[in-house]
């Protein structure tokens, strides 16, 4: 670990707010932001929807895992996991998440005669991976403590709320238990204190003392390393559009302008700035910039990122940034939420600068999608395979509760005109089938459309296996099933010669056609 007493560092106290001084490029002419009238359109970015898409699941994986190992005997009863599936935040029932990846997971049976549900362990490679992981979390702890250094010191008052930094934990790379395992070896970086003295109980993280040799941008390193770079100077943002994105003459000539204007670090304070100024736009593009150059995967759920600019006085802005910059920022609306990615920071769907701890969580993937190709390929661990077989008459798709991302909308709107709103929560609708009604429902729906030229032998197993399900809903559909059949032959044997039909029954309805009475 890299010692970090030789740092410059400069208290709070001989700073103005704990920030420099405003640079003495602020008073640059102001401008109306953006171009009046002018809208960019969102165009799907399919290599950065993959880099999302890719990981879903882990989080809730990472956090079953971390429930297992932290026990003695590495293992849990399902009884437990399943009471605590909201705080892992499962997407299903907790026993299809475990049997859903065998890769990952194992089921043993009790010891107990008494007891028939499973205890979950691990199996011996996320283990291995587990012990690696911390040993990353051990050798990587200086970095880890430098990136939240860096996020408190761009907030206005050096300091943020426990519960934000929790959120934002797992994008910043921070072990579960951060608050015993990391912030006591940093004494001189923050300390935990109130966030209102005197008002609530809410605890905060503050910065100590502020740091000169940390307190310079991604975009400042990176032109500082090609020479000729003076604090202040115009820097030109990265842009990387989709393929297919098409913008305005005048939007482009805005563009080209706004990158000349003089780049504000965004641990300068910008908040003296003028919010509808092309300036004051330049400094909170640059600071949601450097915010996701700190998150490892370079990458976060955009709801994170406005309850960060919500703290931080810059909610609406932030906002605005989204949908005005889309060669910086791209909103991907993958596995039911937004997440806003950096795209300068991805090659289609590989990151550019790969952190360690994301080396280790691609691992943790790859463990995911070999249980996959276990399911496909090979019996599950109750023996049967898991390939999905067809429905049989009356029973429900019992993978209805998985996340069905067959309806997210690719338009525009969907990705920016909904910040405000909240994003359903997946339900689990087949715990308990309480919609009895509806499956004898369904096999009726079926015994009726069989074809015409279908054996009496399968429809009569068929009607038997129905029957043995529903049986009071099925004395009717059994008289109605014998009177099509009549009906059905009567019509045939009457096709065959000419004339007016007979039936045996007075008053009987005729029925034109075979497509009739197949529909019937």
């Amino acid at each position: 670990m890299p010692s970090y007493s030789s740092f410059p560092f400069l208290c709070r106290s001989s700073l103005h707010h704990g920030r420099p001084n405003p640079i003495s490029c602020c008073n640059h002419q102001q401008r109306a932001t953006f171009v009046e009238g002018a809208k960019m359109k969102w165009v799907r970015e399919r290599g950065l929807d993959h880099a999302v898409e890719k990981e879903k699941h882990l989080r809730p994986l990472l956090s079953l895992k971390n429930l297992i190992v932290s026990e003695p005997s590495k293992s849990l009863p399902l009884s437990t996991i399943s009471d605590m599936k909201s705080r892992l935040s499962l997407p299903f029932r907790a026993i299809k998440f475990i049997r859903y990846y065998p890769s990952v997971f194992l089921e043993s049976p009790t010891s107990s005669s008494s007891d028939h549900r499973p205890r979950i362990g691990l199996t011996p490679d996320v283990l291995r991976l587990h012990d690696d992981e911390q040993s990353l979390y051990h050798s990587c702890a200086g970095d880890a403590a430098d990136r939240l250094l860096r996020l408190l010191m761009i907030t206005p008052d050096k300091k943020l709320p426990l519960p934000l930094i929790e959120r934002l934990r797992f994008n910043l790379g921070l072990p579960e238990d951060y608050a015993r395992s990391l912030l006591p070896d940093f004494p001189d970086y923050f300390q935990v204190s109130p966030l209102h003295p005197g008002g609530d109980q809410t605890l905060a993280l503050e910065l100590v003392c502020w740091s000169k040799e940390l307190a310079e941008s991604a975009m400042e390193k990176s032109a500082m390393a090609k020479g000729g770079y003076n604090k202040g100077m115009p820097l030109a943002f990265p842009l990387q559009f989709s393929k297919g994105f098409d913008m305005e003459k005048k939007v482009k000539k805005w563009v080209e302008e706004w990158q000349k204007l003089p780049y504000i670090s965004p641990y300068e304070d910008g908040m003296h700035l003028a919010p509808k100024s092309d300036l004051g736009e330049k400094w909170v593009v640059g600071v949601l910039h450097e915010i996701l150059h700190l998150l490892v995967p370079k990458k976060t759920e955009r709801d994170n990122l406005l309850f960060l600019g919500e703290y931080m006085g810059l909610r609406s802005r932030f906002k605005r940034v989204f949908a005005d910059h889309p060669g910086i920022f791209y909103v991907s609306n993958k596995i039911r939420t937004h997440t806003v990615v950096l795209r300068e920071a991805y090659k289609r769907d590989l990151l550019v600068k790969k952190h360690p701890l994301m080396g280790i969580r691609y691992q943790y993937i790859h463990l995911m999608n070999k249980g996959k190709e276990m399911r496909v390929d090979g019996p599950s661990l109750d023996g049967n395979l898991d390939k999905k077989a067809p429905l049989k008459v009356g029973e429900e798709d019992n993978d209805s509760d998985e996340e069905d991302e067959s309806g997210e909308e690719d338009d525009e709107e969907e990705a920016y005109g909904s910040f405000d709103s909240e994003d359903e929560d997946e339900t689990d609708s087949n715990d308990e089938d309480e919609e009895g009604h509806f499956e004898s429902g369904r096999g009726m729906r079926q015994i009726e459309q069989q074809p015409v030229g279908m054996n009496r032998a399968n429809r009569s197993t068929l009607q038997g296996r129905t029957v043995g399900r529903h049986p009071d809903k099925m004395n009717k559909a059994s008289t109605t099933f014998s009177r099509r059949t009549e009906l059905r032959t009567e019509h045939s044997m009457g096709a065959r010669s000419p004339g007016r039909q007979s039936y045996p029954q007075s008053g009987s309805r005729r029925l034109p056609d075979r497509r009739r009475v197949s529909g019937y």
